[in-house]
């Protein structure tokens, strides 16, 4: 099986700066942890930004993908694997140029945000932005970032682990992140629609290990030493 997610996810997904075709990370941890549960290989590949991610995943050009989060619109093309195995916080980033004080979704009217294309940010807050927000969408967290340096928006909408992680990579350490959440919201493992191996007898093999590896809570350890990877790979630049 060829699983596959989001690339700029630290600590949970990121490229492999000794081989660039695979992702590594704690989620890429727990895909090897499924393997030997359910007796099948999974390979965790690199194959484009998040954006393809989630057209290969609608076309079935991948199986798994290895962390998103619950959207409706995203069960057009695939299913979502039961419980959650890891929670995360999204959180708004601010130049201190160019700041204000956010503690509720009203704070971000009349403000120009940025986010990364195809992102979601639960169904409730999703559907506020739509309606009420301006939020441009980029390529990437790298351009997102990189552009409320140059004060180029009012905020950066993004989650706060990998926000943290990235930054400290592009030696960004002024930016500040909000206290209060936008929204917390789960990671799910999921599978395609048109992938050959979403059958009944695989799926059901797939959700136990699910099941087991979460109520086995790897992913703590999984998360601690991936956080530590990073940093040791990136230490000095």
């Amino acid at each position: 099986m060829v699983a596959t997610g989001n690339p700029e996810y630290s600590p949970y997904l990121w490229r492999d700066p000794e081989d660039d075709s695979k992702l590594i990370g704690a989620n890429a941890d727990l895909m090897q942890l499924l393997s030997k549960e359910i007796g099948i290989p999974i390979e965790v590949k690199y194959l484009g930004p998040w954006s393809r991610v989630q057209e290969l995943a609608r076309t079935g050009r991948v199986d798994l993908i290895a962390g998103a989060f619950f959207n409706t619109a995203r069960l057009d093309y695939m299913d979502y694997f039961q419980p959650a195995f890891r929670g995360t916080r999204t959180v708004i980033w601010t130049n201190p140029k160019n700041t204000f004080k956010y503690s509720a979704w009203r704070d971000l009217i009349d403000r120009n945000g940025l986010t990364v294309v195809n992102n979601s940010f639960g169904e409730e807050f999703d559907a506020y932005a739509k309606k009420t927000l301006n939020i441009a969408k980029v390529a990437s967290l790298e351009q997102a970032l990189q552009m409320l340096v140059l004060s180029r928006a009012d905020y950066v909408i993004y989650e706060e682990d990998p926000g943290l992680a990235l930054a400290a990579k592009l030696n960004i350490s002024h930016l500040k992140t909000a206290l209060t959440a936008v929204s917390t919201e789960s990671l799910f493992l999921t599978i395609a629609h048109q992938s050959a191996c979403n059958i009944g007898e695989i799926r059901g093999r797939i959700a136990k290990a699910m099941l087991k590896l979460t109520k086995d809570n790897v992913m703590k350890a999984l998360v601690d030493t991936n956080i530590q990877l990073w940093r040791k790979q990136n230490r000095g630049g």
